[in-house]
């Protein structure tokens, strides 16, 4: 614990319970006020569209853009494998990238619980 906040518990500790909820009141809205607005996730892919030419990292940026709302956890190991079969066991990039694409589109389609 750091200086300020034992500082912080002794002042709080030291408020009657009505000015310790003010405290806490007071200290939610700075928090609000320093943490920034967040875009919404967009519903929908965008439409960003696949370079002739791609590396498989710089496809998994794009693919990123394209789905922000797949949640990157859910992904990762599955991403990770692809990497892996491109870089260690030597499967063609194109390939690769195709595997990605219907990894994130699948991804996507669970989570709006449409996959056929």
């Amino acid at each position: 614990m750091t200086a300020d906040e034992r500082r912080l518990l002794r002042l709080f500790r030291a408020l009657p319970e009505n000015r310790r909820q003010s405290l806490l009141d007071f200290g939610e809205f700075l928090l609000g006020k320093a943490l920034p607005d967040t875009p919404e996730t967009p519903a929908q892919p965008l439409p960003i569209p696949r370079p002739e030419k791609e590396s498989v990292v710089k496809a998994i940026k794009r693919l990123r853009e394209t789905y922000p709302m797949v949640d990157r956890a859910k992904i990762l190991n599955d991403t990770s494998a692809c990497m892996t079969a491109h870089l260690i066991h030597g499967k063609p990039a194109v390939a690769v990238i195709d595997d990605l694409e219907a990894l994130f589109r699948r991804h996507y389609e669970e989570a709006l619980g449409t996959q056929e």
